[in-house]
Formats: structure tokens, sequence, C-alpha cells
């Protein structure tokens, strides 16, 4: 929650926002951009929690990203996206990944307690967030795939599964 690429990606997020007005309740300059920002984490933060935690123990599935590395790009970009929507179980296999899909959409949902409330519109922004949480998750595989594996020292070898010995 604390790492670089989160801040980036939300701050990207709410400078588009900030850039397109969306939000207008929040205002422009810089107090709207951090209720912007502030919002956006708030977002991931509960979505990282229900969707990378909770929901995971209660459904027994691995929220974990398993690193691919070999391939070719197209085919390595592909298996990262697709890690956004499935993931592997506790018992090895691939499933779809309903803790992060349900902790995006349980992170939309929260969002309509703290969103300007002329934007609280219930479903509209629940579904919005949620997106928003599920293509956040997709870029952060990306870059776990193409840039922080190369700043990672002593990683293991592509395709290493930590619960396998």
């Amino acid at each position: 929650m604390t790492d670089p690429v989160t801040f980036g990606l939300v701050g990207a997020v709410a400078g588009v926002q900030q850039a397109q007005n969306h939000f207008a309740g929040y205002g422009q300059g810089a107090e709207g951009y951090a209720k912007r920002f502030g919002a956006g984490y708030a977002d991931t933060l509960s979505g990282t929690f229900i969707g990378g935690a909770i929901l995971p123990s209660l459904l027994k599935q691995d929220p974990r990203y398993f690193y691919k590395g070999t391939g070719g790009t197209p085919a390595r970009i592909r298996y990262a996206i697709a890690n956004a929507v499935i993931c592997k179980g506790d018992n090895g296999r691939w499933q779809v990944n309903y803790s992060n899909l349900l902790g995006s959409l349980a992170a939309g949902g929260i969002s309509n307690l703290y969103y300007p409330p002329q934007d609280r519109d219930g479903a509209e922004l629940t579904f919005e967030n949620a997106a928003i949480g599920i293509g956040a998750s997709a870029l952060t595989n990306l870059m776990q795939e193409f840039v922080i594996r190369k700043f990672t020292p002593k990683a293991p070898p592509a395709n290493h599964d930590p619960a396998k010995p």
C-alpha cells in the first residue's frame, strides 16, 4: 500500500479526474487534486484489504501475482492482465479471482460514503470504481511482470511457485 507504483497509479488517476473535472464537488487546484488522490487511495486501500486479505482467506484463494517471465511479450502481457481476474486457489489450480472482483466491488460500494454528494449515485459509482480497481490490478501486474522484477535482487527464477518446494 505504500509502494511507489501504488502512489503513481493513484496519482495518475487523480490527475486524469482533475483534468476532466470528474467529481466536480472536490473543486480544482491543489485541494481538489488532494481530495481526488485521497479518495482514490481510500478506494485502493479498501480494495486491497478486502480483495487481497479478507476474501482470499475466506474463499481459499492466493491473491499473489506469479511472475511468468518466459514467452513472448504479447503472451506475458496477456498473462499479466488476465491475472487481474484469475488467480490460483489454495488447491494450486487457476480459478476466477472472486476475491479481487468482489473486493473491487466492495471498495466501489464503500466509496459512496466519501465521494462528493452529487456524485454518490450508488450503482454507477460502485461499478466505475470497481472497474478502476480491476484495471489498476492489471496495470500493477504489468509493472510486476516487466519492470519491478528488474529492481529485485535475488529474485527467484521465472515460473517459480513458492507453494511448491
